[in-house]
């Protein structure tokens, strides 16, 4: 991504939300477009300002995070902004649901300020990124129930068989937290190669977000919780 990452900040408590704005506006190539204190603000902001990442708190009054999320991406123009999920909850199973709407990743919100920056930076070149201990007791506890939040239905989840090898294998490491330029270090390709096979296996596998592939690496399986972490 050429010049700053605009953000837009979503965070219903005056005093998070006036915290991270000032984090952001002090960082170099940090754009802060808007700020919003709930859901609904949230949406309209985002159709107005066109964010690179969106800051969304998950647990707000009236329109949560999950659904603006979902409004949010819906009617975004291309390329649609990313939004990373912030969390004060270490298990939390509206982060799931925040996924499955096409959220890019999730953090909790006692992560610190190096590792927020890391973060706004990694969603915004097009990774996905997610707190490991977050990512284990999350998927485990709800992936394998065969229901979404709230004993909802999900559609169950699709054949890999139509990946190849090296697909599956670059899906394997992204589930498990690996950047595009970790994976193509260790698999001796290039970045761009890396992209083409996610996108390959996201256009087989009729999904919307990196995200969502790495909810479906849990979900069939192929990625099993605390069987190897990638980054923190």
């Amino acid at each position: 991504m050429t010049g700053s990452i605009r953000v837009l900040v979503v965070d219903d408590q005056f005093l998070i939300r006036a915290g991270l704005v000032g984090l952001l506006r002090a960082a170099p190539g940090i754009e802060v477009v808007g700020e919003a204190g709930d859901g609904d603000e949230a949406v309209e902001l985002a159709a107005r300002t066109r964010p690179d990442v969106v800051l969304m708190d998950i647990r707000m009054p009236g329109t949560n995070g999950i659904t603006a999320t979902a409004r949010i991406l819906a009617q975004a123009a291309e390329p649609a902004p990313r939004v990373l999920v912030l969390t004060t909850f270490d298990l939390d199973e509206y982060v799931y649901g925040a996924l499955r709407a096409g959220a890019s990743g999730f953090l909790l919100k006692d992560s610190g300020p190096e590792r927020l920056l890391a973060a706004v930076a990694a969603v915004g070149g097009g990774d996905a990124l997610f707190a490991p201990s977050v990512t284990r007791r999350l998927v485990e506890a709800f992936a394998r129930q065969g229901a979404g939040p709230g004993g909802d239905e999900v559609r169950p989840p699709p054949d890999l068989a139509a990946l190849t090898s090296r697909e599956v294998e670059v899906l394997k490491m992204i589930a498990r937290g690996l950047t595009n330029a970790d994976i193509a270090e260790r698999l001796y390709i290039s970045e761009a190669t890396v992209k083409t096979h996610l996108n390959r296996t996201m256009s087989k596998l009729g999904l919307d977000s990196r995200a969502q592939a790495v909810v479906v690496a849990y979900e069939t399986g192929l990625v099993t919780p605390g069987a190897g972490g990638g980054r923190v």
